[in-house]
């Protein structure tokens, strides 16, 4: 199975740099930045991605356009990224979806579909096979994980004495993207996943040293509702190649990075993109500058109300 490389990584940086934000490494405490991938445009670092492997569909592929499957995040960005390359997008969501997400979907111009949550996918290939679209998965993509990755471009670039980066993980493409960047450009930097104790299907992986499945129903119970997902055999491998660790958080925890964030960066973190500052405040970690993704802050407004109390 081929990985991702850092001259992937590179191309794409290349190919969305009109199109994103280079996010800042904002100051946490002492020893830890946070880097808000809230400030993209679409409130989260699915853009990345997606803009990515969209801009690599072929020209005379773009007019049947293309369809994703998604929690929220990556339905925003697959959306938003068929509407500034001019495509029809067809997104289909679980129907746990916050509708926030749903609803800035819809506002790009892109079609929504709700089903249950075990049927996202297969629903997504059925309007592919119907429209003859291109598909673009989440995270299972060398396309979609090379955009992730341009993250951990940044990272090295603006913090180049990093030593340790947080990460989220649901599917893994970020952390997948992420970790082969950093680690060919820092081999000695520790990259550490970061998952809900609810969701911790990749963590349980990494101990077995081998892919673990949870049920998609007992997944669903965390509040993280962007780490609902499980890890693929393309994921897996980039995982397996580059990662130090992947780690667990409570809920209570989770919420509470989500107060922290806002009360010491002024950032808005969904309880999906807080998990990494949840890790570096209640796990023991190697010493030195760490840096925490705070993958997105799509947050319904009636949970961080009652979040932050």
């Amino acid at each position: 199975m081929r990985l991702v490389t850092l001259e992937d990584v590179h191309a794409a940086a290349a190919a969305i740099a009109p199109h994103v934000v280079h996010t800042p490494l904002l100051p946490f405490d002492s020893g830890l930045w946070i880097k808000p991938e809230s400030l993209q445009p679409i409130g989260a670092f699915k853009q990345r991605g997606a803009v990515n492997a969209l801009s690599r569909i072929p020209s005379e592929d773009r007019a049947r356009g293309v369809v994703a499957y998604s929690s929220g995040n990556h339905a925003q960005a697959v959306a938003y990224a068929a509407k500034i390359l001019g495509m029809p997008a067809a997104i289909v969501v679980p129907n746990n979806t916050p509708q926030i997400k749903i609803d800035a979907t819809l506002a790009h111009g892109a079609e929504v579909f709700v089903v249950g949550i075990t049927e996202r996918e297969s629903r997504a290939y059925e309007l592919v096979e119907e429209r003859k679209a291109t598909l673009i998965p989440p995270f299972d993509h060398p396309d979609v994980i090379a955009g992730q990755g341009t993250i951990g471009l940044e990272i090295c670039a603006d913090l180049p004495d990093v030593a340790t980066v947080l990460v989220p993980v649901s599917g893994g493409g970020l952390i997948s993207g992420v970790a082969a960047a950093v680690k060919s450009l820092r081999p000695n930097v520790r990259v550490i996943g970061v998952e809900p104790e609810l969701a911790g299907d990749t963590a349980a992986s990494f101990a077995a040293g081998e892919l673990v499945r949870w049920d998609a129903h007992d997944r669903a119970r965390t509040v993280a509702d962007g780490l609902r997902a499980e890890a693929s055999e393309l994921t897996w491998a980039h995982i397996r190649e580059y990662v130090d660790d992947v780690v667990t958080v409570s809920e209570d925890e989770i919420r509470d990075a989500v107060r922290q964030i806002a009360r010491r960066t002024r950032v808005v973190s969904e309880t999906s993109g807080a998990v990494a500052v949840a890790a570096y405040l209640n796990r023991d970690l190697p010493a030195g500058p760490a840096v925490a993704i705070v993958s997105g802050g799509n947050i319904e407004p009636t949970l961080l109300a009652s979040i932050l109390g």
